[in-house]
């Protein structure tokens, strides 16, 4: 009796395969490091040339490089909170960022809208300067958790020539001013110039 047997089809791998695919590889993380690698130089360059991003709502969105222009009204300014316990807070619950500042906090962004003699009140219906109320300035008794905010009222304080009310006129949610108060100017690191926002 004959029996047939069946030979199951093993492919092999071709011997100058293996280094081609080596030398691929290879390439492939070798690109992906020379990328980051780009990425990372063209990050330490625009810092250095004074370029800053932001990705908060509380000022547009974009690119902005730094100034040695006046601090004054209407300005763009990147500060280091000053430490306190409204800060301490805000960095654990995420309001703000961990970063170089005194206290471990990151940088913020805000504009300025009242300084030196420019009479604030702050109450439940919105920040005014000088009587005008401000847009989207109504402070938000709790975050988005449940959490009660930290409260700032005052019926009428005048700024000192040192002291500036920082906040965001693009945004109900911002945590700035109407939270924490006035923020004396040795705080403000630089002004930022928009480059290009959205």
């Amino acid at each position: 009796m004959n029996r047939l047997y069946t030979q199951h089809y093993r492919p092999s791998l071709d011997a100058s395969s293996a280094p081609s695919l080596q030398k691929k590889f290879t390439a492939a993380i070798l690109m992906v490091v020379m990328g980051s690698a780009a990425v990372l130089a063209a990050g330490i360059a625009c810092h250095a040339a004074g370029v800053r991003v932001n990705t908060t709502k509380s000022i547009p969105v974009g690119f902005y490089r730094t100034s040695s222009s006046a601090i004054e009204k209407g300005a763009y300014v990147m500060l280091c909170p000053p430490p306190s316990a409204v800060f301490d807070e805000a960095r654990q619950r995420q309001y703000i960022a961990g970063g170089p500042c005194p206290g471990g906090y990151g940088y913020m962004m805000k504009r300025v809208l009242a300084a030196k003699s420019d009479v604030i009140q702050v109450s439940d219906d919105g920040v005014r300067v000088n009587g005008e109320l401000l847009p989207l300035s109504a402070p938000l008794k709790a975050d988005k958790a449940g959490r009660p905010l930290p409260h700032y009222r005052t019926d009428g304080y005048e700024l000192g020539s040192s002291e500036l009310l920082l906040m965001s006129d693009v945004s109900s949610t911002s945590f700035d001013s109407r939270y924490f108060g006035p923020v004396h100017l040795a705080q403000i690191k630089s002004v930022i110039v928009p480059l290009f926002v959205w």
